[in-house]
């Protein structure tokens, strides 16, 4: 079964210097359905990571390769969230994704450029006790996305699968209606 999604989101890396790390970030952003993906100043041959793409994301994914902060853009109301390690940032599972965004990502040994934090709508970070792997955090926050998007069944309270089966929205709401329209009005007593 299909659900019907809206909203969209792209995904990228600043100064991204390892071809392994932007080609796993790139092959994952293509798994979980991303709407186009993006560098920004990047520290390697892109195109040479593209030879090695055997996923093909790079022929069914929007790229966008900018050579620095101030030439990077997005599309209107597409909100910027950036993805560092900071006291002040959002944590992941308490963040609630706008239905468009991008979200940007540091380099492996860096982080989120002052100038990219100063433009980020809004910056969020992955509970954990240090930094991790540029690749696995992209994957982290796309995974939160898709299922905080309400598409699945509710997680049962014991160990296991779904015990509900899950009713999108829009079908639930013509169940109730349909239910409704099969109960008899209750007659006035006097």
């Amino acid at each position: 079964m299909t659900h019907n999604q809206r909203g969209y989101f792209g995904i990228g890396v600043e100064g991204v210097t390892k071809a392994q790390n932007l080609g796993n970030l790139v092959r994952s952003a293509h798994a979980f359905g991303a709407s186009f993906f993006f560098t920004v100043a990047p520290e390697l041959d892109v195109r040479a990571v593209r030879e090695s793409d055997t996923s093909k994301a790079w022929e069914n994914l929007p790229f966008f390769e900018y050579d620095d902060t101030n030439e990077f853009h997005l599309p209107k109301k597409c909100a910027l969230i950036a993805v560092e390690f900071t006291d002040e940032s959002i944590e992941l599972p308490s963040f609630k994704h706008p239905k468009a965004a991008a979200y940007i990502l540091g380099p492996e040994m860096g982080n989120v450029s002052p100038e990219m934090m100063e433009r980020a709508d809004h910056v969020i970070k992955i509970p954990m006790q240090f930094c991790i792997n540029v690749g696995v955090a992209g994957a982290i926050v796309m995974y939160d996305r898709l299922i905080s998007t309400g598409r699945f069944a509710p997680r049962p309270v014991m160990a296991g699968g779904p015990t509900e089966e899950f009713i999108p929205k829009q079908e639930g709401l013509r169940l109730f209606l349909r239910s409704n329209r099969n109960k008899q009005p209750k007659k006035k007593t006097d």
